[in-house]
């Protein structure tokens, strides 16, 4: 849905009061004033490059299907297969940077996506850059977003491991990361960490003890503490790893940011990003970079 198509409703609705000789005058006259300042600050939001998602239909959309979006980790909508489509559509075949910026570009513009965002994003880029990893563990591919920031960023030789719920997110993602043209450097495994043991047991064909040098975790927020202690219990991590959490501010991982909290200068080090949940400047949101002390 449009800006077009929201005030034509809008109209058409309040045509109902205004051709009514019964109509309440003071109703007609409030319904007038709600109208046209939400329109304007549609046209104002449209105009900033809409940082405001409470005024986007398709973020009122993903809030409308949250019970699935939390189930399938897909809108419902068909805004994931979309994206791919569009990125393949209008960036060229090879380019990872201009497959990011036009993920970016389709999310601001036509419908929002909750991956990392281009905020949140730099924050990734730069522990990449600076631990030059060997090896990454990812959990929560989505449409791939994160996969070919974290790809673009790796030495030669280094290679991703990213974790998907959803078999069609996976494919999803696969296809995003063979057009940006890093499908050698990212392999997307389908499951979960807390499945009764079997994606671990397909990881550890792949990950040995001490060998893990970044994690990224950006998947269910009720599975960030019990997924970091499947990993720690593996061995996998050594002193130096680190491990970056999106989304600990909102919607928020509490138990993870308890713990992170309580082993402070013990088990881990940790720096707190202050940042925004993607794709707007409106909601706060927490990015944990923890180092292990081992």
């Amino acid at each position: 849905m449009n800006l077009q198509a929201i005030v034509l409703a809008a109209i058409s609705s309040l045509s109902f009061y205004l051709g009514d000789s019964k109509a309440d005058p003071l109703l007609v006259a409030w319904a007038l004033k709600v109208t046209g300042a939400f329109t304007a600050v549609l046209m104002v939001n449209i105009m900033l490059g809409k940082p405001v998602p409470f005024f986007r239909w398709s973020f009122i959309r993903m809030a409308l299907g949250m019970k699935t979006l939390l189930r399938d980790w897909q809108v419902g909508d068909g805004r994931e297969e979309a994206a791919v489509q569009y990125v393949i559509k209008n960036s060229p075949k090879g380019d990872v940077d201009a497959a990011i910026e036009t993920i970016d570009e389709y999310a601001y513009q036509h419908k929002f996506l909750i991956n990392v965002g281009d905020e949140k994003g730099e924050l990734l880029d730069n522990a990449v850059k600076r631990v030059r990893p060997a090896l990454v563990l990812e959990l929560g591919a989505y449409v791939g977003y994160s996969a070919l920031r974290i790809a673009r960023q790796l030495p030669p030789e280094s290679h991703l491991y990213s974790i998907e719920f959803n078999p069609e997110n996976a494919k999803i993602a696969r296809r995003m990361v063979e057009h940006a043209g890093l499908g050698q450097r990212v392999t997307f495994i389908d499951g979960y960490l807390g499945d009764g043991g079997k994606t671990l047991a397909a990881l550890k064909e792949y990950i040995r003890p001490n060998a893990l040098d970044l994690v990224f975790i950006d998947h269910d927020k009720d599975a960030y503490k019990s997924d970091l202690d499947m990993i720690l219990d593996s061995g996998w991590l050594r002193k130096g790893s680190v491990v970056i959490a999106d989304n600990v501010g909102f919607p928020g991982a509490p138990e993870y940011k308890s713990y992170m909290d309580s082993e402070e200068g013990k088990l881990w080090n940790t720096v707190t990003h202050k940042t925004h949940v993607e794709y707007q400047s409106v909601i706060s949101d927490l990015v944990l970079e923890s180092t292990f002390i081992g």
